[in-house]
């Protein structure tokens, strides 16, 4: 074990009106092992009966105008380096449907998402023209159509059988030879930056370019590319299903090498307490002065934050652009969520931003609002 929590909410996503439904809310244990065999970093401790994925599950980003355009850039890239014209898709995973609409009425494609958080009042109506959302999860007991391309983002980290789960994964392309496509959270820029914040008890699994080519290939799938984006907080890789022979790795000079990610491991537990203790003795000084902090962005990273620091009156309130979150608590520590408009009438002296690709939105965002806080980004 290399990093250990103790007592952090299960579900960082969920909608809860009630503040004391928050304080109150379960708990579950984080404690990360690492195998020295494939470079896989799990949670230990982790107990899927904690979590939930329901309509109350909020985790969409859609509301920001910085992920609109990295969503919208990425499925043009998809659509362009696959071919994805009049094609038929599958995403498991699909959230609130984003990204398959997108790959849909972009590509002239139909589709099918599967996720237990959809929410069917979030799209246009022209849209179910081309696309079946189904609210369930998808398991060995779904009915397999063919597909030409089957697309899984920031849903693996979620799954603590991975290798069942590839196999899902596997049948679901099989058909057609669909090429595969995945998206999940880069342990490598996690550990080298030590953001623990990015250390939540929803995600069991963890992923660096090489641990998730090793489990692609020894899972029955030819990986063809490997490689990062958002600002390398996304880890992207492609793969088909091998047919003929053995499966056989990607080329790419981003897959580290096993004993190199164990270097990032060790260093990762010299410095997390040190990096903690930097960011609560920060905190303390400003709440000492009277000073008012707020956080932008509720989501996963601000739970996280907020509950591994044991947070409390040093945090005024947090901030985001979701509406769909205003008016609700987060989870542990019970602090109330509010909307970008709010931020007039508080004044804060220090907001704390969640994710540094956000930071030019909010800025400009806390100008359009007369606020000119101290900034400082996780």
């Amino acid at each position: 074990m290399f990093y250990e929590v103790r007592q952090v909410p299960t579900n960082s996503c969920l909608l809860i009106a009630d503040r004391d439904e928050a304080l109150a809310f379960r708990r579950g244990d984080i404690e990360l092992r690492f195998c020295r065999g494939c470079g896989f970093i799990f949670n230990a401790a982790f107990d899927p009966s904690l979590t939930e994925y329901s309509s109350s599950y909020e985790e969409t980003q859609a509301f920001s105008s910085t992920f609109n355009t990295f969503h919208t850039r990425l499925t043009g890239q998809l659509i362009k380096r696959y071919g994805l014209t009049g094609k038929h898709i599958l995403e498991i995973g699909c959230g609130k449907g984003e990204f398959l609409t997108l790959l849909c009425e972009l590509g002239g494609n139909s589709g099918v998402g599967f996720d237990p958080g959809y929410a069917a009042d979030r799209h246009a109506p022209h849209a179910n023209d081309q696309i079946t959302f189904r609210r369930e999860f998808f398991t060995e007991e779904t009915e397999l159509e063919p597909s030409d391309f089957v697309c899984s983002k920031m849903t693996l980290e979620h799954i603590p059988e991975t290798a069942r789960f590839v196999d899902l994964l596997r049948r679901a392309t099989t058909q057609r030879g669909a090429t595969l496509f995945l998206q999940v959270p880069d342990a490598v820029r996690i550990l080298k930056e030590c953001a623990f914040w990015d250390i939540y008890y929803e995600h069991c699994s963890y992923f660096s370019p090489g641990s998730l080519e090793r489990l692609l290939v020894s899972n029955g799938f030819d990986v063809g590319d490997v490689w990062t984006d958002f600002e390398d907080q996304y880890l992207m890789i492609d793969a088909r299903p091998t047919v003929n022979g053995s499966p056989h790795r990607s080329e790419s000079a981003i897959v580290e090498p096993v004993g190199q990610l164990e270097q990032l491991v060790v260093n990762f537990t010299k410095r997390w307490i040190e990096k903690q203790a930097l960011w609560r003795k920060t905190l303390a000084e400003f709440a000492s002065m009277g000073r008012k902090v707020v956080i932008w962005g509720s989501g996963s990273k601000a739970v996280s934050f907020l509950t591994t620091l044991s947070l409390s009156h040093e945090i005024d309130c947090v901030v985001d652009v979701n509406p769909y979150r205003h008016g609700k608590y987060m989870p542990g520590t019970g602090h109330r969520i509010v909307g970008p408009d709010e931020v007039a009438h508080i004044h804060p002296d220090m907001v704390v931003v969640m994710n540094p690709i956000y930071r030019t939105e909010i800025r400009q965002a806390l100008v359009d609002r007369g606020c000119a806080p101290m900034v400082l980004t996780v």
